[in-house]
């Protein structure tokens, strides 16, 4: 039986995508191997979202050539479709698939196989107008399903490369999510985490159905489904009507990730972002009345060409104002291509690197405060692993995402329990287990 290995950089939809190439394999009769192994091909799933996730996919192909120089490489994801010609450079490197018609991945592995020669299947991803379709029955190392419900983006950010690493909007067939959902829940799920590269434009593309409509059908015709979770969701795309659904649903859950970039409205024009900081919070304070006790994630770009220290520190209480749970903090990334690449006054990379600490020490500290909420609380849990650091607990997410460890057997991975926080903390909270639930719903 021929064996195939999978590394994935980046994001949640890159891990959907290669959970979807595997299972193509799978059905091709190729046995999973880890990537650490001698395999017979290996799968790269590539990022490009900063220069970062292009020097690791390169790493990482490297490493692949070097564990079996026999092996065949197969390079997927971002980083391929923007820069096939720079992967195929890479000495080893034998197919090269973009982010498009990865369906045909094992076909030009088959024909690499003939003619030994280097096959690029990189299409023209601006072309694109059909969501592809891939098959995920179960992921292979989560009790969290992962549900890619759109591709692409219309936005055009100035600082963004990722329209041109996957191209235009494009939806997924309503009936089509709901059946994917059915399957995972089947298949033992209890949570589903909607995703996309821009997961609340869903249905921007389509006449009569919108994202709101999906979370309804998705609420109401998924039998057995506990926990639906949104990866992301841009303010501008909080609509009333989402709004609506989030304040009757008994299954979405208490956490939101909306993404922020900058406080600074003059930092915003220039990122060319479609919304203000006023805007933004009062989207926010909405939401929160629609879900009392919400963790609000987000991520934060420090650096943007041009950005003072006054639109720095504008950023900064603009992020104290709001309270978030967690913030995931980028230095601004030049990348070759996109209008900020060519803007002048270029932040120096020791003004990014101090801008950057000090926003990650805001947020651990909103991150404790946050947690420090629900110390002494009873919560519904998750559990997804065996603890690394203690003997006999494991490892899960509540509803509004706190990491939590508490004690218990590893039979109670992938159900629900209910757990009560003993200390709280950040990044993982102690807690102590009180009963397993089977049929919870959330409270609105």
């Amino acid at each position: 039986m021929p064996t195939v290995a999978f590394h994935t950089l980046g994001c949640k939809v890159n891990h959907y995508e290669t959970e979807g190439i595997w299972n193509m394999f799978k059905e091709h009769g190729y046995e999973r191997v880890d990537f650490d192994r001698i395999s017979d091909v290996y799968v790269i799933n590539t990022c490009t979202v900063t220069n970062t996730g292009d020097k690791k996919s390169r790493q990482i192909i490297r490493r692949a050539v070097r564990k079996n120089p026999d092996a065949i490489v197969c390079v997927t994801g971002c980083y391929a479709q923007t820069s096939p010609g720079e992967v195929l450079d890479i000495p080893g490197v034998d197919v090269v698939v973009g982010t498009q018609n990865r369906k045909n991945m094992i076909k030009l592995i088959e024909e690499h196989k003939k003619t030994r020669l280097p096959v690029n299947g990189v299409s023209n991803i601006m072309t694109s107008k059909v969501f592809e379709e891939m098959d995920v029955p179960e992921f292979s190392d989560r009790t969290r399903a992962s549900l890619k419900i759109q591709e692409g983006c219309n936005n055009f950010c100035t600082f963004c490369i990722i329209p041109w690493s996957r191209g235009l909007l494009r939806s997924r067939k309503p009936e089509n999510v709901i059946e994917q959902a059915q399957k995972l829940v089947d298949a033992g799920y209890k949570e589903i985490v909607l995703t996309g590269i821009h997961t609340a434009g869903y249905g921007e593309d389509m006449k009569d159905y919108n994202f709101a409509n999906l979370l309804e059908d998705l609420e109401t015709k998924v039998e057995g489904l506990k926990r639906i979770r949104i990866s992301s969701i841009e303010a501008s795309q909080i609509t009333d009507e989402v709004i609506e659904v989030l304040d009757k649903s008994t299954k979405i859950v208490r956490h939101l990730h909306i993404p922020l970039q900058s406080g600074s409205n003059t930092v915003l024009q220039r990122m060319r972002r479609k919304y203000s900081a006023e805007f933004y919070e009062e989207k926010v304070n909405r939401i929160k009345e629609a879900l009392p006790g919400l963790a609000i994630t987000s991520d934060i770009i420090v650096g943007f060409p041009g950005e003072t220290e006054e639109e720095f520190l504008e950023t900064y209480e603009f992020v104290q104002r709001i309270g978030y749970s967690e913030l995931h903090v980028f230095p601004y990334s030049r990348r070759t291509g996109t209008p900020a690449a060519r803007m002048e006054n270029q932040v120096p990379e020791d003004i990014k690197e101090e801008r950057v600490q000090k926003m990650i020490d805001l947020s651990d500290k909103l991150a404790k405060q946050y947690a420090a909420k629900y110390e002494n609380t009873v919560l519904d849990v998750i559990p997804e692993e065996k603890s690394s650091t203690k003997l006999g607990s494991l490892v899960g997410y509540t509803d509004n995402y706190l990491k939590v460890q508490f004690e218990g057997p590893e039979e109670l991975i992938g159900s629900i329990v209910r757990v009560k926080i003993t200390k709280a903390g950040y990044p993982i909270n102690e807690g102590m287990f009180v009963k397993v639930i089977d049929d919870v719903v959330l409270s609105s």
